[in-house]
């Protein structure tokens, strides 16, 4: 080996020994989704937007209440008053005065406006708390992926290293028979190329692995990168899955579809609410108080009561326009209703099969080891006793290396593939 090669060899196993020698930290699944619900922002955003949400509730239904208002008056006149001033018409008999009174307001009825703004208000709430539903669904699924994705390149990164430990063991058997003239320069050539190549696959998947690890801090509230010991789940493969079931789960249980269903209510409700406009209002009125500075020949105290009857006559067509404006967009958010099933139905017959062929692949892929370790193990026994060449044991080893990768990589792909299944079929909460 060349010094740079040694130097860059060297450089690699100092960095993994020292990763693999870091006091990890033991990280489930389970753990990290309880984390990432805990600390992620969105999370906490949603929920909170929820919460505010329930105040407008509280905001609408304040119409069924009476208003109270206090009023406290003070007027100083003039000894000569004059009737008209200048700008506009004045009160015709206006005294030095103190009044002190109170004014109540209550609606008796207006056709069903409040009471249907109140219903979309609540149904609005509803629509924001499955809002969070499925955020929280979104973060945790997200968790997963990377959670399974960081377990993928910790094997990936396993079996990089055992690769480049093989390789060099082979690499100081070639050059040592070669130095006692029982194979040639082309094999110690060929015993470096694939040394060096080893050494890039370590490289890559240490790379892999720090990402891997940079985007599940993230997820977990982290700022700076944190390394964790993952505990790795073990595969039962399930029998292949029924989408036809599956769908009808998913249109049950997915919050996406809750939310735009009380979204759809809502605008019924809204709609209802606009239509009341045209209708009258009917209010109670009532006003008392006291008159500590007032005209001698008038009383010290007022009170009255009264109803009033308010009959909308012309609007300049506003309130039919608003009725309108409410039907069309409930007639809007019913499309989004009806695309966003049609979505839901294709991704969960979509993560059905890639499930299935996920488990099809764990099973292949064991056989390609299998396979490809036989072989390799063949192409060695018949290098050393010089019956094949190097070309040929390069071949092989670089098979069975490319087999370990695909057995790591689909095992960790059907537990990506049940995530994305639990996901889409609203199992995630």
């Amino acid at each position: 080996m060349t010094r740079k090669s040694l130097l860059i060899a060297g450089l690699l196993s100092f960095s993994l020994v020292a990763f693999a020698g870091e006091d990890l930290k033991s990280l489930s699944l389970k753990e990290a989704q309880e984390i990432a619900i805990k600390n992620h922002p969105r999370i906490t955003a949603a929920e909170l937007k929820a919460l505010a949400s329930k105040q407008v509730v509280r905001e609408v239904r304040s119409g069924f209440f009476p208003t109270v208002t206090a009023n406290v008056t003070a007027v100083g006149t003039t000894e000569d008053n004059t009737r008209i001033a200048a700008g506009g018409l004045n009160n015709p008999l206006i005294l030095n005065r103190n009044a002190e009174g109170i004014n109540v307001t209550q609606l008796i009825t207006d056709f069903g406006r409040t009471a249907n703004l109140v219903a979309s208000s609540k149904l609005h709430a509803r629509a924001e708390e499955e809002s969070s539903l499925a955020t929280r669904a979104q973060i945790m699924f997200q968790v997963d992926a990377a959670y399974f994705n960081a377990l993928q390149a910790q094997s990936v990164l396993q079996v990089a290293r055992q690769t480049v430990e093989t390789r060099r063991l082979l690499f100081d058997l070639v050059n040592e028979m070669a130095t006692n003239n029982l194979k040639s320069g082309l094999d110690v050539s060929f015993a470096k190329v694939s040394l060096e190549e080893g050494n890039l696959l370590l490289s890559k998947a240490n790379n892999e692995l720090q990402s891997a690890f940079a985007n599940l801090s993230i997820l977990l509230g982290h700022r700076e990168q944190q390394n964790f010991q993952l505990i790795e789940e073990s595969i039962v493969p399930n029998p292949k899955v029924d989408t036809s079931l599956l769908v009808e789960e998913a249109l049950r249980n997915r919050p996406e579809l809750a939310r735009l269903r009380f979204e759809t209510e809502a605008a019924g409700k809204q709609v209802k609410a606009e239509k009341a406009l045209h209708y009258p209002t009917i209010s109670a009125i009532g006003s008392a108080g006291i008159i500590p500075i007032h005209d001698p020949q008038l009383k010290g105290d007022y009170a009255a009561a009264g109803v009033n009857l308010s009959i909308p006559i012309f609007d300049g067509m506003l309130f039919s326009a608003r009725e309108k404006e409410a039907r069309l967009k409930a007639k809007a958010i019913e499309e989004n209703l009806r695309d966003e099933e049609n979505n839901v139905i294709r991704d969960v017959r979509v993560a059905g099969l890639n499930l299935n062929f996920a488990g099809e692949r764990v099973t292949l892929t064991a056989k390609l080891l299998e396979s490809a370790a036989e072989a390799f193990d063949l192409a060695q026994a018949r290098y050393k006793v010089g019956s094949s060449s190097i070309v040929e044991l390069s071949q092989a080893q670089l098979s069975k290396t490319q087999a370990e990768i695909a057995q790591a990589n689909a095992k960790f792909d059907y537990h990506l593939q049940k995530a994305i299944l639990d996901y889409q079929t609203g199992q995630l909460r």
